[in-house]
């Protein structure tokens, strides 16, 4: 089992990482986990690396580390790290192949950077990476002739799709979405709605954080700004249609009015699949598409008026510099504050608004000034949480 492709699983406990493990034990013959980390999840990790015989973990947060160590969770021979330092460490392990980030937030930056940099094939499934730093991620993929694949069932039908299409000649990306949780909701009884509703995801099963962006859309409006870095696409050449059975994941159309869609069931585990062992394909961990049933798909565009966020993004794409950053940042402390119950679903949108207008937009010269305004455009969120605010 000499060629196995050896993987390090940045997010081993969250939705992603739990798709990758179940795509791992499908084809033990082909794939090896060889590194693992978590934010705090330490038993978690603890259970992941004893399964897998996983030598190398790390958990980012200083507290669980400290637990972590204090009880013996980890056996004698697993080298345990932490933090930022422990991230890059097994972002750059000599036994490793292919890095796949899902982190949350800005902690996948750095390690995707260092991956690129010790020559790995970097997955990437965090949005949050080429929203904020497409740039300097794909200049340094360039200069170090890196492989970069998308994890995102929607980035990773577009790659499919895009094979063997030459880049002059895809005249448009579209990604589909479901339309969330409130597509069939009245626009006027979205003031009112709750957490618990909100969660409710009608085809997908997420982390709250990302089944709320879906419910506003928030999370395609990143989506498209990720695909105009990944693809090479203008503003204008990214689009989104909603597709209410999440079945066809992305599309691409031709110059000649050719349109070139991948279809999987709505199971993130088939777009993982692909990117962990490609250029290989291999039998699949879920069920596959049944055309022996009848089913329909359905396609509409997205109406701005329910989903502000999208409009917002596409803004924001089509201004670059810091923007992108910025409406990531402030929908990050947006969306926590919703589930905190301490604004209205409908403010996220306006707490995301009001971000971008308080904070000019600008090229950032490094990745420390990306970092720096994305902390400041958390910074101006907060405070506007926390402002009194006229009901809607």
């Amino acid at each position: 089992m000499e060629d196995r492709k050896r993987i390090v699983l940045l997010g081993a406990t969250g939705s992603i990482g739990t798709s990758a493990l179940k795509v791992i034990r499908r084809h033990p013959d082909k794939l090896e986990l060889v590194g693992i980390a978590a934010n705090k999840d330490s038993e978690r990790l603890a259970e992941i690396a004893q399964e897998f015989s996983v030598k190398e973990a790390c958990l980012f947060g200083a507290k669980a580390y400290s637990q972590a160590r204090e009880s013996g969770l980890f056996s004698e021979d697993t080298n345990l790290s932490s933090g930022l330092e422990g991230l890059n460490r097994l972002a750059s392990l000599a036994s490793c192949d292919t890095v796949l980030v899902a982190v949350v937030g800005t902690q996948g930056l750095l390690p995707s950077l260092t991956a690129i940099e010790a020559g790995k094939t970097l997955a990437i499934a965090s949005k949050e990476i080429l929203v904020l730093a497409g740039k300097f991620i794909m200049e340094a993929a360039k200069r170090q002739n890196a492989l970069i694949l998308p994890v995102d069932s929607e980035h990773n039908a577009l790659f499919q799709c895009l094979q063997g299409v030459p880049r002059d000649q895809a005249s448009r990306v579209i990604l589909t979405a479901s339309g969330g949780s409130f597509r069939d909701t009245p626009i006027e009884q979205l003031g009112s709605v709750t957490l618990e509703k909100a969660l409710q995801h009608p085809n997908w099963d997420m982390g709250p954080k990302v089944t709320i962006d879906s419910a506003t859309m928030a999370n395609k409006g990143l989506e498209m700004i990720e695909a105009s870095w990944l693809f090479g696409m203008a503003p204008e050449q990214v689009d989104v249609v909603i597709h209410t059975q999440s079945i066809v994941h992305s599309l691409v159309e031709c110059v000649d009015g050719s349109v070139i869609a991948q279809l999987s069931p709505p199971d993130m585990t088939f777009a993982i699949q692909h990117t962990l062992l490609y250029p290989d394909r291999a039998k699949p961990v879920s069920n596959t598409l049944d055309f022996r049933q009848a089913f329909q798909l359905d396609f509409q565009p997205p109406d701005l008026d329910r989903y502000p966020c999208l409009k917002l993004a596409h803004e924001c794409m089509r201004a670059d510099g810091i923007a992108p950053g910025i409406f990531n940042a402030a929908n990050e402390i947006a969306v926590d504050a919703f589930i905190q119950d301490r604004i209205k679903f409908v403010e996220i949108s306006k707490i995301v608004e009001k971000t971008l207008e308080f904070i000019e937009n600008k090229e950032p010269n490094s990745i420390e000034e990306v970092l720096k305004y994305d902390e400041e455009a958390r910074s101006v969120a907060s405070r506007l949480v926390d402002m009194p605010r006229q009901a809607p």
